[in-house]
């Protein structure tokens, strides 16, 4: 087979400093599966001629040339030993050419100086991977097709890859029988340090649903309400079938008027990534159960893994780690992306509105808000909206801990008494690991915002100003899956 070749190389200047023709920027390209002679092609060669690659010293299995390309959408593909390959572990599509990998290079960003550069005293509870700092935003804009680009590369990884990829190699899962009263449930949840546990029916021999601390939450709603019909010797000895059975009866719904999922939202190992993500959405769950089903042979289903979007969220990062800059969409500030929720300013109206509490407002107050505005946490403010705390619907379950929640009164007992409870050296570490506050700036990239959100323990940052924390806004786990998967 007879291949052309062709050198690139860096763009060359006039001695006055200014470019002949385009800019072009270094792009290193890697075929890390061997081979003896590796060659590269894409569209930057219009597909006609090839670039030979070289050996990496010391990996002779990996071959890599470094071209000089300018900014945008290219497709490049290798000729390895006479044969057309394409590297299964980056972006690819397929087209009427056969298969080829893509990226999206961008143009070289302008490092900008902070404007100021005070210190920011940090919190024990509170994380910023840098100090909060002013820095001058920039907004750059990106098109349809670029926007297009980056959900179509992670839809192709997602669609690709299975939920069996998910499973570790050693770890526990914790199910809960249906038989159990529901106070020693959420006891049990508290001293495995988790928020959520499927439930196991042995008569009919399956997984039927999930309890969680949303659960808990609507429970103590019902006790702290005058003329309930639960006591709290219902809750000694009530049992998750019953609690079910009248959920179900009440239909608690939320905000938007849908129903609690009651039926068990699950998985099997052999499911895509991007299908299991999808349900988590859709069906607004934290976790969804991998399952294997049962066999011919009579074998009960098997419970293998509690997925979760920041599993998922974990793989993409991994995957793209290397070539982010084939996803346009990373590159951006989140404040220029339709994501999260914000704090409203005057003549905005296509934001979603942001919810905070004092210190000083009562544990009933956190709880109603959570139910009726469907959220997960609610960020802690003092008079000058500056972040202080976030309570979470998992730091309910430390009202677990020698039945507190039968000590107290919710409308007498405030979120900063609550949290104080939640720090307790009593407290599971695996419901207090790290600090409990997250933040970012706006100015921050949405590949710097993912990264972050993968960290263990994390589901969402606050968005603080520069200096002085104050709340700005929320990006969650869920946030970044609904504009990938522009659900």
């Amino acid at each position: 087979m007879n291949l052309g070749v062709e050198m690139f190389g860096t763009s060359r200047r006039h001695r006055s400093g200014g470019p002949v023709g385009p800019v072009l920027i270094s792009k290193r390209f890697v075929w890390p599966h061997g081979g003896r002679m590796v060659f590269l092609t894409g569209s930057f060669t219009r597909w006609t001629t090839v670039i030979p690659m070289s050996p990496r010293e010391g990996c002779p299995t990996e071959f890599q040339v470094i071209c000089g390309l300018t900014p945008g959408y290219h497709q490049y593909k290798f000729n390895v030993d006479g044969e057309w390959r394409h590297d299964e572990h980056q972006p690819f599509v397929c087209g009427d050419g056969g298969t080829v990998n893509t990226f999206y290079l961008v143009r070289q960003p302008v490092i900008l100086p902070p404007i100021v550069n005070a210190e920011t005293p940090g919190r024990s509870y509170m994380e910023v991977d840098n100090d909060v700092v002013g820095h001058v935003e920039a907004k750059p804009r990106i098109s349809e097709s670029d926007l297009q680009v980056s959900r179509h590369c992670i839809s192709v990884f997602l669609s690709t890859h299975t939920a069996y990829e998910l499973l570790p190699e050693s770890g526990k899962v914790v199910a809960l029988d249906i038989t159990l009263p529901v106070k020693q449930a959420f006891h049990a949840l508290y001293q495995e340090g988790i928020s959520s546990a499927p439930v196991w029916d042995s008569s009919k021999c399956q997984f039927v649903g999930m309890l969680s601390a949303m659960d808990f939450i609507l429970i103590l709603k019902q006790l702290g309400i005058h003329g309930s019909n639960m006591t709290e010797e219902q809750l000694e000895t009530r049992t998750i079938a019953a609690w079910r059975e009248a959920k179900e009866q009440e239909c608690a719904i939320d905000s938007k008027g849908r129903a609690y999922p009651q039926h068990l939202v699950h998985a099997g190992p052999l499911e895509s990534l991007k299908d299991v993500a999808l349900k988590i959405l859709q069906d607004k769950v934290a976790t969804v159960p991998i399952i294997q089903s049962s066999s011919e042979d009579g074998s009960f289903p098997q419970l293998l893994h509690l997925a979760s979007l920041s599993e998922i969220l974990k793989c993409i990062c991994r995957h793209f780690k290397h070539c982010s800059d084939s996803l346009p969409i990373l590159q951006l500030p989140i404040s220029t992306l339709p994501i999260g929720a914000w704090v409203s300013k005057l003549g905005e109206s296509n934001k979603q509105p942001l919810a905070m509490l004092w210190p000083h407002a009562s544990l009933g107050e956190a709880l109603s808000l959570l139910i009726q505005a469907g959220i997960s946490s609610i960020p802690i403010v003092d008079i000058n909206y500056s972040l202080q705390d976030m309570y979470s619907r998992r730091d309910i379950i430390a009202l677990a801990r020698d039945k507190m929640y039968a000590r107290i009164d919710l409308d007498g007992f405030s979120i900063h008494q609550a949290l104080l409870l939640g720090r307790d050296a009593g407290f599971p570490c695996g419901l207090r690991n790290g600090p409990r506050c997250h933040m970012c700036l706006r100015s921050d990239s949405l590949h710097k915002v993912m990264e972050r959100l993968t960290k263990p323990g994390v589901r969402r940052l606050v968005v603080v100003e520069a200096g002085t924390r104050r709340v700005e806004g929320i990006i969650s786990i869920s946030d970044i899956f609904r504009l990938l998967l522009c659900c």
